[in-house]
């Protein structure tokens, strides 16, 4: 199958001819019908966050089932799915205090004993993510995917496998946004435009977008900001006079420390600030101790807290009724051999998503 490889950091993505195998007990085959470009794959091409190489990337995928193993009870062979790399074991201690996101079990992976999931005839390679959507095919643990209606689209249920997951999931499950609160997403890409739309679907009573491209304004607006503000040094100030004293939920959604640190003091008391971005490894934030005493609070937020296999089919039936605004999400459609394109118009700002489309 062709597939895209990063096999050095800082360099473009090849594309390959890579061997997949066969699914083991608790496998799923699946042919890829659409990949999602998302930054965080920028993050692993440019070093930021290691992982070994060479590796076939791609995380944000949907497409149909070709195999299953003998083990597999939760699809079957011709249903649609959405992936996640949040896989997830179902015994270990984070699945059964129902935290499924943070598993971390290696029951999910191939053994070091066991062939290896994909390899070339020149040597390893190595999946990424649980994942590797940036292939034609994809194999991975019956608990990375799971079934959704035939009705949706497949180009923007890929989206739904990270990006709007990540957003939507942060507003509703991590921070517990309500009816009426008031909230500010920091950064206007697929991420936060998620946590816009979530942060609207949950009813919240004024939702502030804020970007260092007014180009975004009309764009989260459509996904229901109430209102925008250029990113900067100004942006907290800002968003302290519109609110009359701050936000009770901020959401950064980009991953630099500076924007960490804005998300936090743009808090009104007893507001909750919540990192979605992946800020790099090593990189520290700072933080002014007085604030605390406000009962102010800054916390992570991985993958939006997901309890994907309820939560994604969920997030369709939003979509399908009209909630959940994942067309205008949709910059670009390209083919795989447009991955390394896409990559550049991401690091402009100009994109919200660029998806794969396979035939």
């Amino acid at each position: 199958m062709k597939a895209a490889v990063l096999r050095e950091v800082g360099k473009p993505l090849q594309i390959e001819d890579v061997q997949i195998n066969k699914p083991g007990p608790h496998e799923v085959l699946i042919r890829t019908k659409a990949a999602g470009v998302c930054h965080s794959d920028l993050h692993f091409i440019e070093g930021k966050y290691p992982h070994p190489l060479p590796a076939v990337l791609g995380h944000e995928s949907a497409g149909v089932v070709e195999a299953i193993g003998s083990e597999v009870r939760t699809v079957k062979v011709g249903d649609h799915v959405i992936t996640c790399l949040s896989a997830f074991c179902g015994h270990c201690e984070s699945c059964l205090t129902g935290r499924m996101s943070l598993c971390v079990s290696s029951d999910t992976k191939r053994g070091k004993e066991d062939e290896p999931r994909l390899s070339t005839p020149t040597g390893p390679m190595l999946q990424y993510l649980n994942l590797s959507s940036f292939a034609e095919q994809m194999l991975i643990h019956e608990h990375a995917c799971v079934a959704i209606r035939k009705d949706m689209p497949l180009d923007r249920a890929a989206l739904i496998g990270c990006g709007v997951m990540t957003g939507v999931g942060a507003v509703i499950h991590t921070s517990n946004v309500r009816p009426g609160d008031t909230v500010a997403v920091i950064g206007c890409g697929g991420v936060g435009l998620a946590a816009i739309n979530g942060a609207a679907i949950a009813g919240a009573g004024r939702i502030i977008a804020i970007d260092m491209s007014p180009g975004k304004e009309n764009l989260a607006k459509s996904m229901g900001a109430t209102d925008f503000v250029m990113g900067g040094p100004d942006a907290v100030k800002e968003v302290m006079d519109l609110t009359g004293g701050g936000v009770q939920h901020s959401f950064e959604a980009i991953g630099l420390s500076v924007t960490a640190e804005q998300s936090f003091n743009m808090l009104r008391r007893g507001g909750t600030a919540n990192i979605i971005g992946m800020i790099p490894v090593g990189q520290m934030i700072s933080l002014m101790g007085a604030a605390f005493l406000g009962e102010k609070r800054i916390q992570g937020s991985l993958m939006g807290s997901n309890r994907f296999p309820v939560d994604m089919p969920r997030l369709v039936d939003s979509y399908m009724a009209g909630k959940l605004h994942l067309d205008d999400m949709i910059s670009r459609r390209i083919r795989l051999d447009q991955v390394n394109e896409a990559f550049e118009e991401m690091k402009t700002g100009a994109v919200a998503r660029s998806v794969i489309v396979f035939d």
